[in-house]
């Protein structure tokens, strides 16, 4: 590696692909990093320019890395480990302790959440995390939660608001059943009544085209299942669908409903230091 390649380097394309080598998917390292699939290829891209080296294989469904890339890969996690310590050692005389209750829909809890706090539990293990995966928004202004996680941007209260990215919805079916169903037969799966007004539902009704809507569910997590057992198309945000569900797109979106993602935290306590962590590891 050129020593000159090496001081221009961008440390923050390398954690992005750290994260690809890791998970193997570009989809599974947007979950871990919180952004989308896209952001992870440009970067991964970036660092190989910058370091001259062809580090992926990019042409199967799951990334392979080049002997180059497993060179760098380990000293990328040789690297995260020594700032773990570092993190750690810095804490000692310093410990954040408490218990920060967060409110997020359950789809962006499970699959969006969940590495973020275990890695903020390693860095501050004295700090406890109360998640409550609901469809309906807690009251930060009540304190029903410290900090929320949302799909719809809050427009009242004294509140502390960051866009932590964009998710994307496609119309998604089994193999199975494009290759039996006609698209004149086709049925479809989506929400209950309570989420018709989001932008998803007005479009999942619009392709529909008055066609049967023959299951309806509250959460994404049956939507999904129901789908990958062949009951009809569901609209789904692309995060949760993953390259082992089993599924395939059943339209092509020229332009896919998207939904930004928000961080919210009430400005009172935004500066409190656990709140602080946490707020820190779940944007990334």
């Amino acid at each position: 590696m050129d020593v000159k390649n090496l001081t221009k380097l961008d440390w923050d394309n390398l954690r992005y692909f750290l994260a690809l080598a890791t998970s193997g998917t570009l989809l599974g390292a947007a979950r871990s990093l919180g952004v989308e699939h896209a952001t992870v290829g440009r970067r991964v891209s970036l660092l190989e320019d910058q370091l001259r080296m062809k580090l992926i294989d990019r042409r199967g469904r799951r990334i392979q890395l080049t002997a180059e890339g497993e060179r760098i890969a380990a000293m990328a996690r040789r690297m995260g480990d020594e700032a773990l310590a570092i993190e750690q050692a810095r804490l000692s005389g310093e410990r954040l302790a408490g218990t920060v209750r967060i409110s997020a829909p359950p789809a962006l809890s499970t699959f969006l959440l969940a590495e973020p706090i275990v890695r903020l539990r390693r860095l501050h293990p004295d700090i406890d995390i109360v998640l409550a995966g609901e469809k309906q928004y807690a009251s930060l202004n009540r304190r029903e939660a410290d900090i929320a996680v949302r799909l719809a941007r809050p427009e009242q209260g004294e509140l502390t608001i960051t866009r932590l990215g964009g998710v994307t919805f496609n119309f998604y079916a089994a193999p199975s059943y494009l290759a039996e169903t006609t698209k004149e037969a086709w049925s479809f799966i989506s929400y209950g009544g309570d989420m018709e007004n989001s932008p998803q539902y007005q479009r999942l009704i619009e392709v529909a085209a008055g066609r049967r809507i023959g299951i309806k569910a509250s959460t994404l997590e049956f939507q999904l299942a129901a789908a990958r057992a062949g009951g009809g198309i569901a609209i789904l945000p692309d995060f949760i669908v993953g390259d082992e569900a089993g599924l395939v797109r059943a339209t092509d979106e020229e332009e896919p409903v998207t939904r930004d993602i928000w961080l919210v935290v009430h400005s009172d306590i935004r500066d409190v230091p656990i709140i602080r962590a946490v707020i820190d590891v779940i944007k990334g």
